[in-house]
């Protein structure tokens, strides 16, 4: 019989589910991980909460989060709620003795990030935070090779991650829409450009940014005709350098009509390049500076079981991996971490440092001058 870990979800929307599902999941394509057993589940609406419960099969339901850290039974909690909910139910459940993770941006500002990081440090709790994509065997591979010199010296950096989820100037403003979960777009989509920027290429030292808001009023509610001014960003652009020497540009943007997900980086170096598009994320185009033009040109390298843990869910290449199998091996990582009392990755230092860079971006666009972290 294998140990079993309880879990309580803090949210069922998106991202609450995703997380319901890839506990369930974990066991099945993760034979030797610990089995998660879904002690309980809470949302502000006690029909969402009910809902939930029935759906995964949590054993009860709840509209008062604080139950859930009172339970002996709940060892890892998951918090999946807006932003700016996070810090207070992170600190919560770190006093409490649990094992957090938290969905991004892990916090409205740095200096909340910070509190949270310090306080999971000092009760030596496990934690994680929600940057799935990274967990892509396939961008693995791309890690490895950048760290290995298969590629050269690293010249430059280009990303972007547009949506157009708020494109549309009659949505209505929200959370999304309101400062107190930070800047929107930066915060909301860029901070995954940002992650997967420093896992490829580490530390980012200097930022110069520009924020626009495209849509600077929404209605107060669906089909409104009062409408609230918008002080957060539609799309940011980042010119950034880092550690390691090379500079880079980013761009977030969730008003970019057409784009569902692209998710998109290429890495330049002397030796090759890569490039990436999480629209097709099961492929990974590599360039090998060749000296025959004849041969030269981009190669598609296709996820399969080379490439680990991939083989944990089919056993042949080009059968590929979906959004919900990346939730899977980033909360099978996570057991594991509790398991062997290990750090897991990204964590809520990791977080704070992607956060830093968030805050850092707002004041360049604000101060229009680059800033040195």
């Amino acid at each position: 019989m294998r140990r079993e870990i309880g879990v309580a979800v803090i949210g069922t929307g998106f991202m609450g589910k995703a997380h319901a599902l890839a506990y369930k999941a974990v066991p099945n394509a993760f034979p030797d991980s610990w089995k998660p057993r879904l002690v309980a589940v809470a949302d502000v609406s006690e029909v969402g909460a009910r809902q939930a419960a029935e759906q995964f099969g949590f054993e009860r339901a709840t509209t008062d989060w604080r139950t859930l850290l009172d339970d002996p039974e709940v060892q890892v909690v998951s918090i999946t709620t807006p932003c700016s909910l996070h810090r207070d139910m992170a600190l919560a459940a770190i006093a409490a003795g649990k094992h957090v993770h938290c969905e991004k941006p892990i916090a409205a500002s740095s200096s909340d990030a910070y509190d949270m990081m310090k306080a999971a440090e000092a009760a030596r709790v496990v934690t994680q935070v929600g940057y799935n994509y990274i967990k892509n065997p396939i961008l693995k591979l791309a890690r490895g090779m950048i760290q290995s010199g298969e590629l050269g010296d690293i010249t430059s950096f280009r990303g972007v991650h547009a949506e157009d989820y708020m494109a549309d100037p009659d949505i209505p403003y929200s959370w999304r829409t309101d400062p107190q979960n930070g800047a929107g777009a930066l915060a909301e989509i860029g901070n995954h450009i940002v992650s997967l920027s420093r896992f490829l290429l580490g530390p980012i030292t200097q930022i110069n940014a520009q924020l626009e808001t495209v849509n600077k009023t929404r209605p107060v509610a669906q089909g409104s005709s009062e409408r609230r001014e918008v002080k957060v960003d539609d799309i940011a652009r980042l010119m950034v350098t880092f550690e390691r020497g090379c500079s880079g540009s980013m761009e977030a943007n969730w008003a970019a009509t057409g784009r569902k997900m692209q998710l998109e980086f290429e890495v330049f170096g002397t030796k090759g390049s890569l490039f990436f598009s999480q629209e097709r994320f099961n492929e990974l185009q590599y360039f090998k500076a060749s000296n025959d033009p004849r041969t030269s040109g981009f190669a598609r390298i296709e996820a399969g079981p080379a490439h680990p843990p991939y083989e944990n869910f089919t056993v042949a290449g080009g059968h590929q991996l979906g959004f919900n199998d990346l939730k899977t091996i980033e909360m099978a990582e996570f057991l594991s971490a509790i398991e062997h009392g290990t750090p897991a990755f990204p964590d809520f230092r990791e977080a704070w440092e992607i956060q830093r860079i968030v805050d850092a971006a707002i004041q360049s666009s604000a101060e229009e001058r680059r800033i040195a972290l």
